[in-house]
């Protein structure tokens, strides 16, 4: 049989999609049969690292096999990154092959993958095989696909293959049809697993997995969010402190690694592996842990540690409960529970005999995916494919070939509405009604929020707003900008002084406090839920030389420096209604909302003492636990303050901080003076917008607080000094400017500097939270082993 076998991925740009490829070809080539895969090809070079997001291909020699098919772009896409070809050469190429080269059947994989499926699906003369590979929810991208002709396209297809009941579940739920599973497949060592089934290495008499070592714990995926990397770091520092442990990670480089790390203590990185290497890591390790958060149709490294004879640890998602059985051949944790995670690992090490139980059975089932097997299936379908019957009339044949018709002329399966795959908490009536109802309030408020935005426009008028801007001051703008930056730098050396204060013992640096100043207003203005205070947290923590029992107490100095904030505002606030009669009889409202942050911060300093005199003598332990753990952090947290109780540091950390406000409010009237208001408002109005843009963004509506942070402006220059609503946010677009402006020339440095990227970052600073494990009490299995330390 001539088979060809095509990909929307680049070769060099390896995944589970192109290695299921790779290995079907030789499959089939064994047993004689003509393979051509068709499939992209970038060479590495400079322009390849451009068009990936700074990644290089892989140096792979191109088998003989292979028709190249150019270059591709990546995109990212299910929360990695999807490199396909968008060259109309590349798509003529492949038309030209699939009709000139004398096939068989063309077996396209991840038919629905742009550019490459939809050509590919175009060869009516051809049987046609459609594997798809993917497990998706999302309705936006599906939901387009569709609209732009997915549906017709694939029912062109024969017969149609899922990888999995996850990735059927996407081809039902969206596009409609009928699908076989046919699993990927994984190489088996028959010698191999007959050692692992008798608990002994095949060249020893040995035991595979010593049990007086540390526990041996593998990852292997990208450092994308989905993958659960930093989830898995954090999980295995708790781990560290409790037994001997060791975290080996393949895929991500040492340059993607670090970012994401506390303490590199007992972590190896040994970023892109061969497949003779990887396969020899997991034969080294007791656990393979794939933490994934979603998104995952099979997880074909799950089956690899099958065959390697590692336990294997996962997260409780759709894709991964099609191979791993929990408590059978596996363990299955919560998704997103570094916790849980963390309890599940140590579990497995006190537990060795359960742990070669899990791979023995891991052992045997994992034959249902080798190699032969799932190749005989698919070979199975594409004879199927070959003799469907043809259809006999125009009519039927036009139909089969624009795709209204199925080409396998049964009646057609429309997409469905489908029961949801992802394990949650099971919601009540009410529960659902009152989820129902939440949504529609915020659709609602949503929907009044562009109404009024949209009268407000109309009432101001654009033009007015696009005058003032126009006929501002450049010069004024930038000065107020070098202010503005100023003022942040002002804010580091404040910084600088709490962390002094706090972490006496600590080796704390003035640059990296003002580094870590700078990271925190880039995220914060570009990031909501102020990730920005976790992330400079984060930076700072990481040079205290014990960066995960420090990181409580960095945090902690932010809440010194939130004081110092409440203390700047309570000032402008007295000086601006001392000034005017403003907003006419309610200053109590956002009076009131200044006041907010203050009693947060009173309820940080007072929880501790309030916390001792909890109830005693109850029999509900976990709460009681919980309340001395959260006693525990708050008591932390309230070391950060110590900066108060030190009168040369206190004097330095508010003098600098509220320079770094009258900075700002410098810049604010600068800006004013830009825009020739300085006549009608002068220090005061700069000093009341101030407040207003501050008090509006304790809790941020949007990122940056786009839309609120203008009509503050123009709220506050039009009731206190009569300025039209056009110029107002006309100011509140330039002030707004002039801070992001700053938050990227000052924190993109740092951000180089540091060595991290913003999504690094990002993805840092939403596990910041250190994981603590409660002690193991009341179970069997091996005695506790002195924890690994980190080298400090």
């Amino acid at each position: 049989m001539r088979i060809a076998l095509v990909s929307p991925y680049s070769w060099t740009y390896p995944g589970g999609v192109t290695r299921h490829i790779e290995a079907l070809a030789e499959q089939y080539i064994a047993q004689g049969h003509e393979v051509r895969v068709l499939a992209p090809y970038d060479p590495n070079d400079r322009l390849a690292a451009i068009s990936h997001f700074r990644a290089h291909p892989q140096e792979v020699e191109a088998p003989d096999y292979l028709i190249p098919l150019g270059r591709t772009v990546g995109f990212k896409a299910n929360g990695a990154v999807s490199n396909l070809s968008i060259s109309p050469w590349g798509m003529a190429k492949l038309r030209r092959e699939l009709k000139t080269g004398g096939f068989d059947v063309a077996h396209i994989h991840e038919p629905v993958a742009p550019l490459v499926g939809t050509v590919a699906t175009g060869a009516p003369h051809l049987p046609l095989v459609g594997t798809f590979h993917t497990y998706s929810t999302k309705w936006l991208p599906n939901t387009v696909g569709a609209a732009l002709g997915c549906r017709l396209t694939l029912n062109r297809l024969h017969v149609r293959i899922a990888v999995s009941e996850a990735a059927a579940w996407t081809g039902r739920r969206w596009y409609g049809g009928r699908y076989r599973v046919i699993p990927n497949g994984v190489a088996i060592d028959e010698d191999y697993l007959a050692a692992v089934a008798t608990g002994l290495p095949a060249s020893s008499n040995t035991e595979i997995a010593p049990q007086d070592g540390p526990l041996k714990i593998l990852f292997v995926g990208q450092a994308v969010e989905r993958k659960g990397l930093s989830l898995l770091l954090r999980a295995f520092e708790a781990l560290r402190e409790h037994v001997p442990a060791e975290l080996t990670v393949i895929g991500p480089s040492n340059h993607e690694l670090v970012p994401l790390l506390l303490d590199p203590t007992a972590i190896t990185s040994l970023g892109k592996v061969d497949d003779e290497r990887k396969l020899a890591e997991l034969r080294k390790a007791d656990v393979l842990c794939a933490p994934s958060l979603g998104g995952e149709s099979f997880g074909m490294v799950l089956t690899e540690a099958f065959a390697a004879g590692a336990t294997v640890v996962a997260s409780d998602i759709a894709g991964y409960r099609d191979v791993v059985t929990d408590g059978v051949n596996g363990v299955l944790v919560q998704p997103g529970d570094a916790l849980s995670l963390a309890e599940a690992l140590r579990e497995i090490y006190y537990e060795p005999a359960r742990m070669r139980a899990l791979a023995r059975s891991a052992a045997d089932s994992v034959h249902r995916f080798a190699w032969p097997r799932v190749a005989t299936e698919v070979l199975g379908a594409y004879t199927e494919a070959i003799k469907m019957p043809v259809p006999d009339t125009a009519i039927e044949q036009f139909g089969v070939r624009v795709g209204v018709i199925p080409a396998d002329l049964q009646p057609a399966v429309s997409a469905r509405r489908l029961p949801t795959l992802e394990r949650g908490p099971v919601r009540t009536r009410r529960q659902h009604v009152s989820a129902l109802l939440r949504r529609g309030a915020l659709a609602a408020v949503a929907v009044g929020g562009v109404g009024l935005a949209l009268l407000a426009l109309q009432k101001i008028g654009l033009e007015n707003i696009a005058s003032a801007l126009i006929n501002s001051s450049p010069a004024f703008v930038a000065f107020g900008l070098v202010v503005m930056c100023t003022a942040m730098v002002m804010r580091g050396f404040a910084w600088n002084a709490v962390l002094k204060a706090a972490l006496p013992n600590a080796r704390v640096r003035l640059a990296d406090a003002i580094q870590g100043t700078m990271i925190g207003v880039l995220m914060s203005s570009t990031l909501p839920a102020r990730l920005g205070e976790p992330a400079r947290a984060l930076v700072v923590a990481r040079r205290t030389g014990r960066p995960r029992e420090n990181l409580p107490i960095v945090l902690g100095t932010i809440v010194s420096q939130t004081f110092l904030n409440i203390c700047a505002l309570i000032i402008l606030g007295a000086v601006m209604f001392s000034s005017v009669d403003f907003f006419n009889g309610h200053q109590n409202v956002l009076l009131a909302v200044a006041i907010a942050p203050v009693v947060l911060l009173l309820v940080v300093l007072l929880a501790p003492i309030v916390l001792r005199y909890g109830p005693g003598g109850s029999r509900m332990t976990r709460v009681h636990k919980a309340i001395a753990d959260v006693q525990v952090a708050l008591v932390r947290v309230r070391t950060g303050l110590a900066v108060f109780r030190n009168p040369r540091l206190g004097v330095t950390a508010a003098a600098a901080q509220m320079s770094a406000w009258a900075l700002q409010m410098l810049s604010c009237y600068l800006l004013l003076i830009a825009l020739g208001l300085n006549h009608q408002a002068g220090l005061t109005a700069a000093a009341a917008v101030l407040f207003a843009v501050n008090v509006t963004a304790v809790l941020p509506a949007t990122p940056a607080n786009l839309g609120v942070f203008q009509a503050a402006c123009a709220t506050v220059l039009h009731a206190g000094w009569h300025v039209g609503y056009g110029t107002g946010v006309a100011y509140g677009v330039i002030l707004q400017a002039v801070e992001v402006t700053t938050a990227i020339l000052m924190g993109t440095p740092a951000l180089l500097k540091e060595g991290m990227s913003w999504r690094e970052v990002r993805l840092r600073a939403m596990n910041a939270t250190p994981v603590k494990l409660p002690p193991r009490h009341g179970r069997s299995g091996r005695q506790p082993a002195p924890a690994v330390k980190a080298d400090v």
